[in-house]
């Protein structure tokens, strides 16, 4: 038996890399240097030794990620009409939000794998969504809402290029499920906020709500800061480094995953479905308070129907990708989210709209997770972060298009039409899945 050389010449000769999966019926996997191809873990240099409690504090982060969107989300009612802003102009503030996250993640995916400090990554992240609220809360003038919305969008989205590859380093075998997992903490940042915040509307002005909700993003960046930090001591030094790669090398392996007709087809599906949810989420609030009379209160407690729905099913969405495929799950979600919306047009203005909104968000929301560990599936170590980024490029560049989208639609054709507006992009985004190459479709087993 040959002895391997302690510089891993040996492994490098046969074409395997640390943490790749070789297949158990005798085949390697072909062509490990076309990305989509290998069956790799992110990052994967050597298995570090994890605790459930890492998934749990990062997912709380990600609530929070989420808490702020969620409340802007139930703010924009009484910001349009404060400012006296038309359909178009309220989904032009999240489209600008949406837009700066799209063009600010590829370069943030490129600064995680590069930097590597993820818990000063995240902090700055966290801190980054919460202060253009401040900024908000004292603004009397609609360009500087868009301009926070934009800088709202930078930071959210650099959460994700971040926390997403740490988790699935450190839990590569159960990707699906700590992905949903994550996932989990931002449906509880969805459907909190509207409760909080609605009964606080109740009683104060928006202006104070927004001022008062900057101070738990700046505490739990602290927190993020020391603890992230901390666990990435407890690694081993293998597991903390990535392959090196110069600048010239990353910027070819981003290319290589742009070229991949797999990664590009999920990518842009996954887009027209983040269109989706964000025209979904900016008009079902404007929906209720304007054709059905609904208070902010009653208004809130639908939204947190809708995102407890969702947080029901993440997990069950999760496992199940693990175990019975990927695609299968996405196909099935995307189907029925299409079904419902179709159902709630048809019920509009009646009791049943509203009970098919916890439906709706059973659907709609099981998916991103997986969507998230189908794509690092198939990305190699080092790239994690790109990967993600390009990920979250595609779904904020749908997100920004999907609310100022359905804002014209729902000014020439009625607020109603809007919905119908949405069932076409989930349509879309099945469509894409379906296209895509079977070669993405591979699982750490």
């Amino acid at each position: 038996m040959a002895k391997p050389h302690r510089c891993g010449c040996l492994s490098q000769k046969i074409g395997y890399t640390p943490g790749q999966h070789i297949d158990t019926q005798g085949e390697a996997p072909g062509g490990a240097a076309r990305l989509g191809m290998a069956e790799t873990t992110v990052g994967a240099v050597a298995r570090p030794q994890s605790s459930f409690q890492d998934v749990l504090v990062v997912s709380f982060g990600h609530a929070l990620t989420h808490w702020y969107p969620a409340t802007f989300y139930l703010l924009l009612p009484l910001i349009g009409r404060d400012l006296g802003l038309s359909y178009a102009q309220v989904g032009s503030i999240l489209t600008c939000q949406f837009a700066a996250g799209a063009i600010a993640n590829i370069p943030g995916g490129l600064l995680v794998d590069t930097v590597g400090r993820k818990g000063l990554l995240m902090a700055i992240s966290l801190s980054w969504i919460g202060i253009p609220y401040l900024v908000m809360g004292v603004s009397h003038v609609y360009w500087m809402m868009l301009a926070c919305a934009m800088l709202v969008g930078i930071g959210n989205n650099l959460w994700h290029p971040t926390a997403i590859p740490w988790l699935a380093n450190r839990f590569p075998r159960r990707k699906g499920l700590v992905m949903s997992i994550h996932g989990m903490g931002g449906n509880v940042g969805d459907a909190l906020a509207p409760l909080v915040i609605g009964a606080l509307l109740a009683t104060y002005s928006w202006r104070s709500v927004v001022l008062m909700n900057v101070l738990p993003g700046i505490v739990m960046a602290v927190f993020i800061l020391i603890y992230v930090s901390r666990a990435s001591d407890t690694e081993p030094p293998a597991a903390r480094k990535a392959p090196a790669m110069s600048g010239a090398e990353r910027l070819h392996s981003l290319g290589l995953l742009v070229k991949n007709r797999a990664f590009v087809t999920l990518a842009i599906g996954s887009g027209f479905r983040s269109m989706t949810q964000s025209a979904l989420l900016t008009f079902l609030p404007l929906y209720l308070a304007h054709e059905m009379g609904y208070s902010p209160g009653w208004i809130g407690a639908c939204m947190f129907a809708l995102q407890a729905a969702g947080f029901a099913a993440a997990p069950i969405a999760g496992h199940l990708s693990d175990s019975v495929g990927r695609r299968q799950v996405i196909m099935s979600s995307m189907a029925m989210t299409a079904v419902v919306i179709v159902v709630m047009a048809f019920a509009g203005g009646t009791p049943w709209f509203v009970a098919l909104v916890a439906v709706l968000g059973f659907f709609l929301f099981a998916v991103r997770a997986v969507l998230q560990a189908w794509m690092l599936d198939a990305t190699p170590p080092g790239m994690g972060g790109s990967a993600i980024g390009l990920l979250f490029s595609t779904q904020a560049a749908g997100a920004a298009i999907g609310p100022i989208s359905a804002g014209l639609v729902a000014d020439h054709f009625g607020l109603m039409a809007a919905f119908y507006f949405t069932a076409g992009t989930i349509v879309l985004a099945n469509l894409l899945v379906f296209a895509t190459p079977a070669t993405l479709m591979k699982r750490d087993l």
